[in-house]
């Protein structure tokens, strides 16, 4: 398949959060996300654990029943004072740029059901049973840097994904339409896969490095 002419420095710092410029009329070949997942897999795993699994919905019905419960999750966030749109209020600057990610949030929850793909990647086990910090980031290590590898090969082919946790409250609903075992797993995010509407994509204004770094002691 074709890919960007996109060095790899321009892949990790241009991959971004893509909602309104996903292309919900183009379709999408099932050998470019075939593609990705075999990218995913090479990434590594805590104790070479591999415990990832992809549950990868392109059926308009099925995609239709999830997006029902995206949904409902969303009209949650959308009425908690903590949602996107709300934050930064005291920075006219900041929460201008809040109030764009929250329309952006919003525009995906209204057409999810049109995504050409959606990605479940799902771990092993329930994380609620694990009891300390190292449990946790090893078990989080175990899924996190392949889904994150999927979603740079995406870029690089030309699609866009958004890394999304909206549905997580009713997990278990979505877990009874996609078939997973709920209580020997767990599913850690839901990223819309589409090709993007242009390729033109810059790297996102962040806080200084040196405003986040440490060196030798915090």
């Amino acid at each position: 398949m074709s890919m960007l002419d996109l060095s790899a420095d321009e892949v990790l710092s241009t991959t971004r959060a893509v909602r309104r410029r996903l292309d919900l009329e183009r379709p999408v070949d099932r050998r470019l996300i075939e593609e990705c997942l075999e990218i995913a897999v090479q990434a590594p795993s805590g104790s070479n654990s591999q415990q990832w699994r992809f549950v990868v919905v392109g059926d308009p019905e099925v995609r239709g029943r999830i997006a029902e419960v995206y949904r409902k999750a969303f009209e949650d966030y959308r009425n908690s004072p903590y949602n996107a749109g709300n934050l930064f209020a005291g920075d006219p600057g900041r929460h201008a740029e809040q109030r764009r990610v929250f329309g952006s949030a919003e525009h995906l929850a209204d057409n999810l059901h049109r995504v050409p793909y959606l990605l479940i990647p799902i771990a092993k086990g329930r994380c609620e049973r694990l009891t300390t910090a190292g449990e946790q980031a090893a078990y989080w290590a175990g899924i996190l840097p392949a889904t994150w590898s999927f979603m740079l090969a995406a870029r690089a082919r030309g699609l866009g994904t958004a890394w999304t946790t909206m549905h997580l409250p009713y997990e278990r609903e979505m877990a009874e339409i996609i078939g997973n075992p709920y209580e020997k797993t767990t599913q850690v995010a839901l990223i819309p896969v589409a090709h993007t509407i242009g390729v033109d994509f810059r790297r996102a204004r962040r806080q200084p490095v040196e405003s986040v770094t440490h060196w030798d002691q915090w």
